[in-house]
Order: C-alpha cells, then sequence, then structure tokens
C-alpha cells in the first residue's frame, strides 16, 4: 500500500471532529472541512471556484448540536434511499445553506416548454440584493498513470465513465452559464452576481501523490491499486466502505481481517473502495483508503477512450 504523509488528512479529521459520530453529521462536517478539490486562486479555474473557507467557531458548534440532535437533518434527509452519493451530497449541503439564512433555490430546474428542460441550478444562495449560483460536485478521480494529457482527463472515475477534465469543461461551458438564458431570467427575483463551482472529493494515485496544477496542494486523497498488488495489504483491520460513506473518513465498530478482505475483493468486476482502520477508544477510525481495481481496469479505460466514451 502507498505510503501517504504521516497522519494525512484523516487524522486531521479525527483531531478535529473526535466527537462526531454520526455517519450523516460527520459526511456534512467533512463537506464543510475538507479542502477544496480545485484551487480557487489557481489561474487555471478564472476565478470561477467557490470556497466555503475555514469552518467558523459558530458553525463548529452547530455541527457539534447536531450530534447531540441529528433529527432536523434526519428530517431534512427524509425516508429516501439515496442510489446517487451526489444527490446525498446535494441534501446535506441544501440542509446547511437553509440553516445558515442563505438558500434561496436548490435543485431550480429551467425549462423552454414543458418537455424541453435547458438546465437545473444546483444552489441559488441569497447575497445581499443578489443571487450567486453555485454549481455543486463531490467527486472521485483515479489518476491513471499511462495518461499524458495535461487537461485532467488523466483522471477518471472508478467505473470509466467521466473524467475531472470532462466534468469541469460541461460545468464551465454548460452549466455555469444558465443564468444568462432567458428562460432562467424569467424565474429570477434578482440577478446572479457570479457563478462558480464548488468542487468537494478525494483523488487516488497508484504511485503516491503527484502536485498537479490547479488541484489543491493539501486535497483529500488515497492510493489506488489492483487486485493482485492487494495480496500485498499489511495485517490489519479494514472495513470495504459503502458508497454513501465516500464523504468523510470513516468511523465505524465492524471491521473485517486481512484475508476476509482479500476473500471479499476475489474477482471483483469492479473497483471497490477499502478503508484501513486503527483503533481508536471504542471505535475504529480511517487511517487511509483506497480503490482495489480489477487487474485489467487499465487496458478498460483505454478501450474506453478508443470507443469514445472517456475523452
Amino acid at each position: 500500500m502507498p505510503e501517504q504523509p504521516p497522519g494525512g488528512y484523516q487524522a486531521l479529521f479525527e483531531s478535529r471532529w473526535p466527537h462526531l459520530c454520526n455517519p450523516h453529521v460527520r459526511a456534512l462536517a467533512w463537506l464543510l472541512d475538507a479542502p477544496d478539490l480545485l484551487d480557487p486562486a489557481s489561474p487555471h479555474w478564472e476565478n470561477r471556484i467557490a470556497s466555503l473557507g475555514p469552518v467558523s467557531a459558530a458553525t463548529a458548534g452547530w455541527l457539534a448540536a447536531l450530534e447531540q440532535n441529528p433529527a432536523p437533518l434526519l428530517a431534512a434527509l427524509g425516508n429516501k434511499h439515496y442510489s446517487r452519493l451526489g444527490l446525498y451530497a446535494e441534501k446535506l449541503m441544501a440542509f446547511y445553506f437553509s440553516e445558515q439564512g442563505q438558500l434561496h433555490a436548490h435543485g431550480l430546474q429551467v425549462r423552454a416548454d414543458r418537455t424541453d428542460t435547458i438546465g437545473e441550478f444546483d444552489f441559488l444562495l441569497n447575497e445581499g440584493d443578489h443571487l450567486i449560483h453555485i454549481e455543486f460536485a463531490t467527486k472521485f478521480y483515479l489518476l491513471d498513470a499511462n495518461s499524458t494529457s495535461a487537461d485532467f482527463n488523466g483522471l477518471i472515475g472508478p467505473n470509466l465513465a467521466d473524467s475531472l477534465g470532462a466534468k469541469m469543461r460541461k460545468i464551465f461551458e454548460k452549466q455555469l452559464s444558465l443564468a444568462s438564458h432567458p428562460a432562467a431570467q424569467a424565474l429570477l427575483p434578482l440577478p446572479v452576481a457570479r457563478a462558480q463551482a464548488l468542487v468537494k472529493g478525494w483523488l487516488f494515485y497508484p504511485d503516491g501523490v503527484m502536485p498537479m496544477q490547479g488541484i489543491t496542494q493539501q486535497h483529500c486523497h488515497g492510493f489506488w491499486m489492483t487486485q493482485t498488488q492487494a495480496q500485498d495489504l499489511p495485517q490489519q483491520q479494514y472495513a470495504i466502505m459503502p458508497r454513501l460513506q465516500w464523504l468523510a473518513p470513516l468511523k465505524t465498530r465492524d471491521s473485517i481481517d486481512q484475508p476476509q478482505l482479500l476473500a471479499a475483493l476475489q474477482d471483483a468486476a469492479a473497483p471497490i473502495m477499502v478503508a484501513a482502520l486503527r483503533k481508536v477508544g471504542d471505535w475504529l477510525v480511517e487511517e487511509r483508503r483506497g480503490f482495489v481495481v480489477p487487474d485489467d481496469w487499465r487496458a478498460q479505460a483505454a478501450r474506453r477512450r478508443e470507443e469514445g466514451v472517456l475523452p
């Protein structure tokens, strides 16, 4: 397993939020606390990347209160089973923006007519006498070391369906211009002063972290390895991470050992995210994380590029 810097983000998160155990509250805390995936100061993004900034003492206190009484958050999430991690993260952020008194609209669809949808505003936030348009994304990408692309297409999703480059082109070229469409302007009671992307996530590397222009230096990161390479994972406690728990560092009381992990990974047809755990009091907390992918994952990525599915 590739080494990460001593402590890493997981240790930092645990030191800041040791009192948070509810998985929904931890996920919300991660969304607010985690470094931006994309560097807002990089000229690459032309001032079109939003940042929440440091978590304030008031927000930290609010999160601590939610841990003690998560009922308002659970009510906002509802009884729906979330199959899409992005939608779950959006609901968490909508709750936060609403509680902060900022939320004007979430998921506002813009239609030319009843059958023609132009687009959707992820978030419209109140700011004085105008609105802010925020496109929100939580993304998980693996660096294909065979790629020499300089436009982030070498960072590809574990399911081989998209890349960071393709995602940001879609956001910049289509989604952030939505407020200028006549059909959108008819829905907006106030002018949109700016439109920006808020992007959180984790990047995964096969051979240690690779600095990249436009990526925040302190971004959350992990490893990826093939099923064959996973045979060399050290003896310790692990967890296979359900998709809805990919956001925050895992905190659990359940684990499996290395032989059980290898048995679960054997012949898996799709990438699986695993967490290596360490004991902290009565809990097991995430020490590092990564994807274990089929041995032919890179070959599958190459075929996807040939087919035009990946850029």
